[in-house]
């Protein structure tokens, strides 16, 4: 093959997904000369699954990529077309922010967004050979014969790598969608020393609105007076769109284990690792047997379109399955779908070859981002592709790692949960895998993040003004509630609170019980403070005995993160140190002492073994 210059760049992004996107953006942003290589321009910012942004932990993210100043919270405020806050009857900590939004419109503003950003280059193409000379990284080759010079690659391919739908007995050679698959790159991963495996998900039918009974089906509003995504924006659009929650039921049920020897997840015909938490209709029916039905949430695509997304019936049943399944539900009998279902297979790499920054532990220069780092969702790859443009960024300007701590924010549990223990199946962010959640919550993520960017282009004069702004606010409430409350008595009764009322403070209040809200409402105070603020400031004084705790767990474990382990260290010469322990830490060859914690099948014990040796060796 004739080869040619494309270009000369200090980053090429290969893909346009979510985390090629963010990556993309982050580069140019910091004012590198950036190229994003895409298979087609067409499925930029494609949303192959449901069109919502947000989520339970996944709504920490986006605000997260917010407050580092990514796009994902600008983009879904832009293009939402329903907002909710989900488990708002629980703890804030948990509580997360989530957006139907217009499918089109997302991939459209998205794309005029790239389109329109100084310094970064919008290429179709699909990518064939990452080029490397002395162990750094030098360009990227594409099947057309085109070369991209560039002093940092980002992989951030999706579930675009050698990709296979999956419907009955039909396998066919397809990325999501319908979109062409990306064939040529992964052997080119495969000679840099990646060790690549094949992983699962899959996505539901897409029904005619016209042909479903809304009537039968549970209506869910959306909600108001809630926060936008992006602390750029005060307030999210109005609700355009209503969503319905319907159930699946013994109908359905029967039909699904009468054809399991048709379900490719149980003849055969899938044999790669999918989604745990996010499992097909027919693997949900085998595993919880005793349950009578599952909810089905019934969610529009677009405004432009009737498309209907069920969401909870993900299937790889064949066609004539299918259309039995989905017409057992009420609401559903007469439904016509417009898009099957499929399961979709594909190429990932496993994370334990990368470092906290993404970057290639064999190859310079080489950083990976999203689904082909094994992750499952929109939000997951974001986040992670503007880590991995950040760090990029940062090493061609001779910056330091921009690494996050588990303290510091869920992306920094995730990455460190992928580079620390890896993962056997596709990996999804969730409150519980963050040990310090209750200072992590949504609402204080530009609090904790945004003063990180403070002195680079990502800290633009609107988001500072906007982040001065919220900071302001947030420190004059936390002094009012302060404040000793007159009259204490009455409220004290009215609200059935218990203590008495000699120099009581309005924070002493919301410790004893009190919402914020009634308290405002009760004295007339903070007035104009955004509801948002007010809900950060009652967390803050509620929670005020638990961030103490979490600040000393914190302290202690960093502890450990700053004693470095040196890169040369050879485990098998350490005694005292158990099989499995030795040879996971030569597996992952772990940074510090804290990161060497935390690896599957390494214990305190070996911890301990660690610390001396080092302290022999010095």
């Amino acid at each position: 093959m004739k080869t040619f210059t494309e270009g000369q760049f200090d980053c090429v992004v290969i893909g346009a997904g979510h985390a090629g996107c963010e990556a993309a953006l982050a580069c140019a942003r910091l004012n590198l000369k950036t190229a994003v290589l895409t298979l087609n321009l067409d499925s930029i910012a494609f949303m192959a699954c449901n069109p919502s942004v947000g989520g339970t932990a996944k709504g920490h993210l986006v605000r997260e990529i917010d407050a580092l100043g990514g796009e994902m919270g600008i983009n879904a405020d832009k293009t939402a077309i329903q907002f909710r806050m989900l488990n708002e009857g629980k703890g804030e900590a948990v509580q997360s922010l989530r957006c139907q939004c217009d499918k089109n419109a997302y991939h459209r503003e998205m794309k005029r967004t790239l389109e329109n950003t100084e310094n970064l280059r919008i290429i179709q193409g699909e990518a064939k050979e990452i080029l490397t000379d002395g162990g750094k990284v030098s360009g990227v080759l594409t099947t057309y014969g085109g070369i991209l010079y560039a002093k940092a690659v980002i992989v951030a391919t999706g579930v675009y790598l050698n990709a296979e739908t999956v419907t009955g007995d039909l396998r066919q050679k397809s990325g999501p969608g319908g979109f062409a698959p990306a064939t040529a790159l992964t052997e080119s991963l495969i000679n840099l020393g990646f060790n690549v495996r094949r992983f699962k998900t899959g996505t539901p039918a897409r029904l005619d609105g016209r042909t479903v009974d809304f009537s039968k089906c549970s209506v869910q509003e959306g909600e108001e007076k809630l926060p936008a995504f992006s602390f750029l924006h005060d307030t999210p659009p109005e609700n355009a769109r209503v969503c319905h929650l319907t159930y699946t039921n013994g109908q359905t049920h029967k039909v699904i284990l009468d054809n399991l020897d048709r379900s490719p997840l149980y003849n055969g015909n899938i044999k790669s690792a999918g989604p745990r938490y996010c499992p097909s209709i027919e693997t949900k029916v085998v595993r919880f047997a005793d349950k009578e039905r599952h909810q089905i949430f019934l969610e529009p695509e677009g405004l432009d379109t009737n498309e209907v997304y069920v969401q909870g019936m993900s299937s790889s049943m064949p066609h004539d399955i299918q259309v039995q399944m989905y017409r057992s539900i009420a609401g559903l009998e007469n439904c016509d779908i417009m898009r099957y279902a499929y399961a979709i297979e594909y190429d990932c790499i496993d994370t334990l070859d990368i470092y906290p920054t993404l970057e290639f532990k064999k190859v310079e220069g080489l950083y990976t981002a999203g689904q082909v780092n094994g992750t499952s969702g929109y939000e997951e790859a974001a986040a992670q592709g503007l880590i991995a443009g950040i760090n990029a960024s940062f090493k061609i300007l001779n910056k330091p790692p921009f690494v996050l701590g588990r303290d510091e924010a869920y992306m920094g549990v995730m990455i460190d949960d992928l580079t620390t223990k890896g993962t056997e199946e596709p990996y999804r962010m969730m409150t519980s895998r963050a040990e310090y959640r209750i200072s992590l919550r949504q609402d204080n993520a530009d609090f904790r993040l945004t003063p990180k960017i403070a002195d680079t282009p990502l800290m633009t004069a609107e988001r500072k003004a906007a982040f001065e702004k919220r900071k302001q606010f947030f420190n004059t409430t936390l002094e009012a509630l302060n404040v000793r409350v007159k009259n204490a008595d009455e409220f004290l009764k009215a609200h059935n609170l218990a203590g008495n009322s000699g120099g009581v403070t309005y924070s002493d209040l919301i410790r004893r019980g009190a919402t914020i809200s009634d308290i405002c409402e009760s004295f007339e105070i903070l007035q104009d403070i955004p509801r948002e603020i007010l809900k950060s400031a009652e967390a803050e004084i509620k929670y005020e005995g638990y961030l103490k705790k979490n600040a000393q767990q914190i302290e202690k474990a960093k502890k450990l993160e700053s004693k470095p382990i040196p890169d040369d260290i050879d485990y098998d010469e350490i005694k005292g140190l158990r099989l499995e322990a030795r040879e996971q830490l030569k597996r992952v060859r772990p940074l510090t002492l804290g990161q060497a914690g935390r690896i599957y099948g390494v214990n305190p014990a070996d911890v301990t073994v660690l610390i001396v040796w080092l302290a022999t060796r010095k």
